[in-house]
């Protein structure tokens, strides 16, 4: 990590939302460097947000509360500038992507902030056309941006920021609402915008797996306070000091972790981070013992009855489903993620996940089976009601929603 002159700076700072409220920053020093990739970790409560909202200056210009210690941002305290003037150092993305978003179609989103910091005219085609083509999504240019998943907006949020050229980005739980191969494409995006225009990113993420990967640094926040600072390998080595915190781990780290603690390899020796270093490990173990054939028939018999495999769960003798799509059909007017020829059933005690792709058409899957949409052909059955003939009240009473936006 390059030691260069910090782009922010934080000494003691802490700060809690209201008098007598709990602190949710609890003296935090740091210091971030210009052109560090910083990831920010932590279970709820930890103040994670509140120390992005310290670093793009939204405090103490925009919440309010007891604050406490000064920030820094290229040099100038935060308490003695204008928002504004934070804002061309530092743009952010936040967590409640709704609530960022001021515009109807996504090329007026692009617009607003360019044209709202003085951007010249002859400039914002390019930055426009250059920005969408670099988060991928210059096809959503005249997309209107209700008709859009929540990670084509997340991406079209980022993209907004970038055009602003900011030197410091600062982003909330930017994959929270995507799909694995468009989580990688963000953090890919934000590397390359790392690595080729120097710009320093700081990511609060849940997915420690991305973080191990992307970043050269790691903060692990608990209680407002810093608990652990440093490069990826050195912050996950505290396996079971994270676990006590509700912090994960990448797999292969908790696994090489493990091999520690049973004295397969050395106590203390650096955690994997990724499948090429979990690759290593392993042929290293493999090459130093060969297991004999009845060590690999043990092996086998422990994979068939391990706890991790679930058992086939038949459907409750003679139960009718609570779920039941049959010819489901439903598209949007003006585009989006539509749905074709949905047939599904959920019986009785089942837990049944779903995935797919962002776009690929799961929020308007929930929307259809909690009443908030009706099929254009084809029928959705709620616990025997038929959505096309009951109120979404009647729906309600049976089907609850939590949305991905509380």
């Amino acid at each position: 990590m390059t030691q260069t002159n910090p782009i922010i700076e934080l000494r003691g700072v802490s700060f809690s939302y209201g008098e007598g409220a709990r602190a949710a920053l609890d003296h935090v020093s740091l210091s971030i460097s210009e052109g560090d990739f910083v990831g920010v970790i932590g279970p709820s409560g930890a103040g994670k947000s509140t120390l992005a909202a310290v670093m793009s200056g939204a405090i103490p210009h925009h919440f309010t509360g007891q604050l406490y210690g000064a920030t820094l941002i290229d040099g100038k305290d935060t308490c003695e500038v204008t928002l504004t003037d934070i804002s061309r150092i530092v743009g952010s993305v936040l967590q409640d992507i709704d609530a960022q978003m001021v515009a109807s179609v996504v090329e007026d989103e692009m617009l607003f902030g360019l044209e709202n910091f003085g951007v010249p005219h002859d400039q914002i085609e390019e930055r426009i056309s250059q920005t969408l083509a670099t988060v991928g999504i210059s096809d959503l240019r005249e997309r209107e941006i209700a008709t859009l998943s929540g990670g084509q907006k997340q991406k079209v949020a980022i993209a907004a920021i970038l055009a602003l050229a900011p030197r410091v980005l600062v982003l909330d739980e930017p994959t929270a609402a995507l799909d694995p191969a468009s989580s990688t494409l963000v953090f890919e995006t934000l590397r390359k915008v790392n690595e080729l225009a120097g710009i320093t990113i700081v990511v609060i993420e849940q997915k420690v797996a991305l973080l191990s990967k992307y970043c050269d640094r790691v903060l692990v926040m608990n209680e407002g306070a810093l608990a652990f600072d440093g490069e990826p390998h050195e912050v996950f080595s505290h396996a079971s000091e994270l676990r006590s915190m509700g912090v994960d781990s990448p797999r292969v780290a908790r696994m090489a972790n493990s091999l520690a603690q049973r004295g397969v390899i050395a106590a203390g020796s650096a955690p994997c981070l990724n499948v090429a270093e979990a690759k290593e490990l392993v042929a290293d173990l493999v090459a130093g013992h060969v297991p004999t054939p009845g060590e690999k028939d043990v092996a086998a018999a422990a994979r068939a009855g391990s706890r991790h495999v679930p058992a086939a769960r038949p459907h409750a003798e003679g139960a009718e489903p609570v779920v039941e799509l049959s010819g489901v059909n439903f598209s949007y007017p003006s585009g989006g993620a539509s749905v074709n020829d949905l047939e599904m059933r959920v019986y009785p005690g089942e837990l049944v996940g779903i995935v797919g792709q962002n776009g690929a058409g799961k929020t308007t899957l929930t929307k259809l089976l909690n009443g908030l949409l009706r099929p254009s052909s084809g029928s959705v059955r709620i616990a025997g009601m038929d959505t096309h003939a009951v109120p979404t009240s009647a729906i309600a009473a049976r089907c609850a929603t939590p949305f991905h936006n509380p």
